[in-house]
């Protein structure tokens, strides 16, 4: 995704410099005085963001800058704290909604020059992690907290120990927490100290995400003889991770790695929470006719996509439209050019991607016979700023079909196939941004 922020930053930049009138210059009349020492700006939470995993809900910060933090854990009601330094987030104080485990979160200032975020929670819950990524890859700092529901007997079980301070320069006098009738699980995460920049870093491994189709009370398609659609694709999503990690070139994450069900849009945004590179949607489909088998591969249809801009260019829908930037303070005429920009570039390279897996794929696997790549309104195809693709493995109306998909040794060599493809991509994409 870097190379879309690039390209629609610059336009961005392009489209901004509106001529504005300018006032008359003013003439010196005073001495120069000398110039007062820079004032220290507060760190801003540019943009706040909530996401569904299978097993825990991700709530997002961005911020201008890396700040200390102290996470805690609390009952009646059940919350969980993130202690801050005097951080602005215009805004923030209204109660903003939740989902998964979340059930609404807010943020409050607090005296002597702190903050705090309250993150309520639908029942009882554990913090599985919390930390910071660094600026990177265009974006800026983040703030990472992962919250997963737990049991009431869990819950009573932990601790009930204050959480301690993410910085090491705190007075003790001032670490003592205030007497609570609450218990508190200690979760806190120490800020590290600041690393200093690599003359040559390495670039990070490709992200790609894979997406099991259907899952939990959605089967999907039920095949001859009973199989479900949803048990292959998870299946096949597994072994495609497996090759995928083992050629040490790629970072790989599942939408889902067990059965449970998923919504499509959810799906979406747990790989544009990954942040990735490519994203894969793997299903078998199922018709009236036995005699029709074979793969085929569906990108986004410029219908769809005109939808879907239409839709993220919504003034509701700007801050998340594109990941790394925020769309809300823009025009109309700016945001749909902005979002249409990338959108193109991305159904581009999304067509690309498709007709590199027909001319892999098609070595390993049977193809359906007429227009094996086809275009198609799929919602889990529509972000604007991550290439993706839907790969129907095969027909579960298809007894030859459902035989092949149900065996390793055919799913290992449609792997094979996927993975050359994946590796022609990037390989592709790597002189496309070097020129």
């Amino acid at each position: 995704m870097p190379r879309l922020l690039a390209i629609v930053a610059a336009l961005g930049a392009l489209l901004g410099a509106v001529a504005l009138p300018c006032a008359p210059a003013q003439a010196q009349t005073t001495a120069a005085l000398p110039f007062p020492p820079p004032v220290q700006e507060r760190v801003s939470v540019l943009n706040a963001r909530l996401g569904l995993h299978p097993d825990k809900t991700r709530l997002v910060l961005e911020l201008t800058d890396s700040v200390p933090f102290t996470v805690s854990v609390h009952g009646s009601p059940y919350r969980v704290v993130v202690d801050l330094p005097d951080v602005s987030w215009p805004g923030g104080n209204t109660v903003m909604a939740g989902k998964g485990v979340v059930a609404r979160y807010r943020f409050e200032g607090r005296d002597g020059g702190a903050s705090r975020l309250v993150v309520e929670t639908d029942g009882p819950a554990r913090v599985v992690e919390s930390y910071l990524i660094p600026p990177r890859d265009g974006f800026k700092p983040r703030f990472v907290l992962d919250i997963a529901r737990t049991t009431p007997a869990q819950f009573a079980a932990s601790a009930p120990v204050a959480a301690t301070t993410a910085t090491a320069s705190v007075s003790r006098e001032a670490a003592r927490p205030p007497a609570r009738k609450d218990p508190i699980v200690p979760v806190a995460a120490a800020l590290p100290p600041p690393v200093p920049p690599r003359a040559a870093p390495v670039p990070e491994k490709p992200m790609v995400v894979v997406d099991p189709g259907h899952g939990g009370v959605d089967p999907g398609a039920v095949g001859v003889g009973g199989v479900y659609e949803k048990d292959i694709t998870l299946a096949m999503a597994r072994e495609l991770k497996r090759q995928l990690e083992g050629s040490g070139r790629y970072r790989v994450r599942l939408t889902r790695d067990k059965d449970v069900f998923i919504r499509l849009r959810d799906r979406v945004a747990i790989a544009r929470e990954a942040n990735a590179d490519l994203f894969l949607s793997l299903h078998a489909d199922s018709i009236g006719s036995a005699n029709m088998r074979g793969l085929s591969i569906y990108t986004l249809s410029d219908r769809a996509s005109d939808r879907e801009a239409e839709m993220l260019a919504a003034k509701e829908n700007r801050a998340d439209a594109l990941a790394g930037m925020d769309l809300s303070s823009e025009n109309d005429l700016v945001a749909s050019i902005l979002i249409d920009l990338a959108q193109r570039d991305t159904m581009n390279h999304s067509k690309r991607f498709a007709n590199m897996a027909l001319e892999h794929l098609g070595r390993e696997v049977k193809l359906i016979p007429s227009k094996p790549h086809r275009q198609a309104g799929f919602a889990v195809l529509t972000a604007p700023d991550m290439p993706s693709a839907l790969v129907e493995m095969g027909y579960l109306s298809s007894p030859q079909d459902v035989s092949l998909l149900s065996k390793s040794a055919h799913r290992e060599k449609l792997g094979r196939g996927m993975v050359r493809t994946i590796d022609a991509y990037f390989k592709w994409l790597t002189g496309a941004q070097k020129s």
